[in-house]
């Protein structure tokens, strides 16, 4: 259970997900505890997301609803909200996929962990396959996941990390309004541009940084990542390796 006395703020963002929301699963989200808020960011939605969004807004006093005009991506969306939203009373700010691939409990157990564990300031969902939890991926996009980690890893971020691309991440408020201040080079590798950054003005970043072992994730449906994204992933990291490197 979060401490009452802090509060943090979990944005989630939405683009034409209504046929994809478990609205079961939402109503539940929202009670877990009242010492979260969520911010649901619809980014630009053309289906009816919008309108189930703002029932939610009506029916929680803790969801909040914040609309883009047009679609910026997910990057673009959670750096809008954490931007533009006001974040006085919060002391964390998480974020995680509106398909709740990682239910809201974990992001709970990640944000009791960071205010138990001050030393860190960015937790980051990490999703290992280990026995006692409840991994469940589809095997290619793991074995591509683990390709894709080692080369981050070893050749990018130069720091072990097992897990860049998991959509659950907390982090400190602070650091999160500097690290989201700037627009993002990429639209799916956003997570490499965020630990790129906090290396860049942190040398010792990785003793601030805990990865978080998930005890249930699970994938649902088909992922917005397209063929022609998986084949652009190699230029895009060769661009954030000019950039940051």
């Amino acid at each position: 259970m979060i401490k009452k006395d802090s509060i943090s703020l979990f944005v989630i963002p939405f683009y034409n997900e209504f046929n994809r929301i478990c609205i079961n699963e939402y109503h539940k989200t929202f009670l877990l505890d009242d010492s979260i808020d969520f911010l649901l960011v619809d980014d630009g939605s053309t289906d009816d997301t919008r309108t189930l969004l703002r029932q939610f807004e009506r029916d929680y006093p803790r969801v909040h609803l914040l609309i883009n005009a047009r679609n910026n991506g997910k990057a673009e969306a959670i750096r809008t909200a954490i931007l533009s939203f006001p974040l006085d009373k919060y002391r964390y700010i998480g974020y995680l996929d509106a398909d709740l691939a990682t239910p809201a409990e974990e992001l709970i157990k990640m944000a009791t962990f960071i205010e138990n564990n001050p030393q860190y300031n960015f937790i980051m969902g990490s999703r290992i396959k280990k026995m006692g939890s409840a991994i469940t991926r589809y095997a290619y996009r793991h074995y591509f996941g683990r390709i894709f980690a080692t080369i981050v890893s070893y050749f990018i971020i130069k720091t072990a990390v097992y897990d860049t691309q998991c959509g659950a991440k907390i982090i400190e408020k602070e650091l999160a309004a500097v690290l989201f201040q700037a627009p993002f080079h990429t639209r799916w590798l956003f997570d490499i541009e965020l630990l790129l950054r906090y290396k860049k003005q942190n040398a010792l970043f990785a003793l601030n940084i805990f990865e978080f072992s998930l005890d249930t994730w699970t994938e649902k449906g088909k992922s917005k990542i397209t063929l022609k994204d998986l084949i652009g992933f190699p230029f895009q990291l060769i661009k954030i390796y000019r950039k940051y490197v």
